[in-house]
């Protein structure tokens, strides 16, 4: 098994490629960002059916493949990019010790488990002793990650009470650590990403997507992603149901009101479909799509038993 490997595998949540923090807590110069609140979910009832498939489709491969539950030890999860500095990962939850045994066994097939310090608290410097790689991956039938930035080294710590703490740079890890492992937010930022937020969010996720892309370019292959320059999605509880939000705001005015003409005539053709369930079609055709300016927005309520099935299928 590759000595970096469960750091990927703590990425399987849904990635774009972690003191309690949440996503407006990150830093406003951040590239993208993603934060996942399991304890919400588990506590909510529209979120419990969602936290269920999240333990037979991903906690239960986690588990299989590095032997740590981490659907019983996490209750959040985030993480976020600056420019050039690649990801930071905060995870929270009552980690057990067997696990913490476990990741120091991750760190000690690096060759080193001799532990750094600063501020007082130690941290380790994890390589990868396997050569023949690009970036660290993972993949199944579902899932695919590969995040280049951290193809060669991080570095990771156990020493903030109730979470584990990993990051690209030694940088990035020693002023966590001086900050009792909090997220220094800052929304104020100029150009600082969208954070959608609700009453009872489950999930956040947001990018600047003008600076990233899936080609060798830089671009993206998708013509709304080409068009756009940030992106932000949120799922939240509202009552027995889940609440999906999105905005992006589009390079040009004329096609943010381009974009939303152009999705509201597709979900008209969808739900014309004969095979499609009729709970499908009404979530569809009560989706709202707006254009203001150049941002794009998009709202959908769902029942959490249909996003569950959806899913599964």
């Amino acid at each position: 098994m590759r000595t970096l490997k469960f750091l990927a595998v703590v990425l399987l949540l849904g990635l774009p490629a972690m003191v309690h923090a949440d996503a407006t807590d990150v830093p406003g110069s951040a590239v993208w960002y993603f934060h996942i609140d399991f304890e919400a979910m588990q506590t909510d009832s529209a979120g419990q059916s969602l936290y269920a498939w999240l333990e037979d489709e991903v906690f239960a491969e986690i588990e299989e493949e590095i032997g740590i539950d981490f659907g019983s030890e996490i209750d959040r999860l985030t993480a976020y990019s600056m420019v050039d500095q690649g990801p930071v990962i905060v995870i929270e939850g009552d980690i057990s010790q067997e696990s913490k045994d476990m990741i120091l066994g991750f760190v000690a097939v690096s060759g080193d488990i001799q532990p750094l310090q600063s501020s007082g608290k130690n941290y380790y410097h994890v390589q990868d002793s396997d050569e023949d790689h690009d970036g660290m991956s993972y993949e199944s039938d579902d899932i695919s990650i590969n995040i280049e930035s951290l193809e060669d080294e991080a570095w990771l710590s156990l020493a903030v009470a109730n979470k584990l703490i990993v990051t690209s740079s030694e940088g990035q890890m020693q002023q966590l650590l001086a900050n009792d492992g909090k997220i220094a937010g800052n929304r104020g930022h100029g150009g600082a990403l969208i954070v959608l937020t609700a009453e009872k969010t489950l999930l956040q996720a947001g990018a600047k997507s003008s600076l990233l892309g899936d080609d060798d370019d830089g671009g993206w292959e998708s013509n709304i992603l080409r068009n756009a320059e940030q992106i932000a999605f949120m799922l939240a509880a509202d009552n027995n149901s889940l609440v999906i939000e999105a905005k992006l705001v589009t390079t040009e005015p004329d096609m943010a009101q381009t974009l939303a003409s152009v999705a509201r005539g597709l979900i008209s053709l969808v739900a014309f479909d004969d095979d499609m369930e009729p709970d499908a079609k009404a979530v569809l055709r009560s989706t709202k799509i707006e254009a203001d300016g150049s941002t794009l927005s998009l709202s959908l309520v769902i029942a959490a038993d249909l996003l569950v099935a959806t899913l599964r299928d």
